[in-house]
């Protein structure tokens, strides 16, 4: 699996997998306990490579965050979403020093470090854009 075929689904927590297309929407399947289930067409559904953070200037994408991620934990697992908002300001910090402290919330801080450890924990090394894919 790739970086291009991990999804979010917006009210519902954790990372899924497409699997299929459905009579009503798509059949994805979660990261953490692999069952699968139907998304329906109303659902918002989000690749990761479509999402970007909001900086002091250009946006972000939520790639080059993980990849920032990445080097930064040297390859380990990050904080825990679960820690208290200021330690993950601070830590977001170091990841994306110019982050837009307004626009960007502290639910979005810790979906992003939730994400980053469910990807960590399944082997993911390489977060890369489809264009950047092609471009190899």
């Amino acid at each position: 699996m790739e970086f291009k075929d991990v999804l979010a689904i917006s009210g519902m927590p954790g990372l899924y997998k497409y699997v299929a297309r459905s009579n009503n929407g798509i059949i994805v399947e979660s990261l953490a306990d692999g069952k699968r289930m139907n998304a329906t067409a109303t659902s918002r559904v989000s690749a990761l490579t479509e999402i970007s953070m909001y900086t002091e200037g250009e946006d972000v994408p939520l790639a080059a965050v993980m990849t920032s991620m990445h080097d930064n934990y040297n390859g380990q697992q990050a904080i825990s979403h679960k820690e208290n908002p200021e330690k993950l300001k601070e830590a977001f910090a170091k990841v994306l020093p110019d982050y837009d402290r307004e626009r960007v919330h502290v639910s979005d801080i810790k979906k992003v470090f939730a994400w980053y450890n469910i990807l960590n924990s399944l082997g993911f090394t390489e977060y890369k854009l489809p264009e950047e894919e092609s471009a190899e």
